[in-house]
C-alpha cells in the first residue's frame, strides 16, 4: 500500500485506485489509519441493569423458590405479586452470561461408539450379507434378494431370490455358499 501512496501523490488518488481496482474510500481509510470508532470500547447501554440489580435478578432466578421454573414463569409470578425487575429476555441474558441456561429436559445422551472396521487380507476371510426387497410383477408383491459379498475381493460369493424373508432361508444360503467356497463349518 506504500507504493500506492507514492503513486497517488504523483498521479492522483483516483487514477491510482482505478489502476489497482481499489475503492478510493479504502485507500483513504488505510492512509488515515484506524478510526476512533474502531478503537473505542463499546459503552454499556444507558438503560442496562446495574450490577446490584443484575445480582438481585440472578439470586431470584437461582433461588429455591424458582429453581425449577422457566424465566417466563418466574417473570409472570413476580408480575402477579406486583414486582418487576426486568424483561424475560434480560433474565435469559443474565442466565446465559452465567452459563446457567441449558436444556432442562433429561435427554438421552448417546455415547460415541467406534464404527466397526472389518479387515480382510485375503479372499473368504470376511463376508458381508444383506437382504434387499425387490418389487414384484403385481401390486403389493415383493421378492427378497439375499446377497453374500466377500469384503476382500467384492465378489458375490452367494445369492438367492426368495418370496419371503426368513432365517431358515438365510441359513440355507449361508450353508450352500460355505460348501461352494469349501469353507468348513467350524470357521
Amino acid at each position: 500500500m506504500s507504493a500506492a501512496q507514492t503513486t497517488a501523490t504523483a498521479l492522483g488518488v483516483r487514477p491510482t485506485c482505478a489502476a489497482l481496482a481499489l475503492a478510493p474510500a479504502t485507500f483513504y481509510r488505510y492512509r488515515n489509519g484506524p478510526t476512533k470508532a474502531l478503537t473505542l470500547a463499546r459503552r454499556p447501554p444507558a438503560r442496562s441493569l446495574a450490577l446490584t440489580e443484575r445480582q438481585t435478578v440472578l439470586d431470584l432466578l437461582t433461588s429455591a423458590r424458582f429453581c425449577d421454573d422457566a424465566p417466563r414463569q418466574i417473570w409472570a409470578t413476580l408480575l402477579d405479586e406486583g414486582q418487576y425487575h426486568c424483561s424475560v429476555s434480560t433474565m435469559y441474558r443474565i442466565l446465559h452470561a452465567e452459563q446457567a441456561v441449558r436444556e432442562r429436559r433429561d435427554q438421552l445422551r448417546h455415547p460415541t461408539y467406534t464404527k466397526p472396521e472389518l479387515l480382510a487380507t485375503a479372499a473368504n476371510q470376511v463376508w458381508s450379507w444383506d437382504i434387499t426387497k425387490l418389487l414384484g410383477p403385481a401390486k403389493w408383491t415383493y421378492f427378497y434378494l439375499y446377497v453374500i459379498l466377500d469384503i476382500f475381493s467384492r465378489y458375490v460369493v452367494g445369492w438367492m431370490v426368495a418370496p419371503r424373508e426368513s432365517a431358515t432361508l438365510a441359513r440355507q444360503l449361508i450353508a450352500a455358499t460355505c460348501s461352494k467356497q469349501s469353507i468348513a463349518e467350524d470357521h
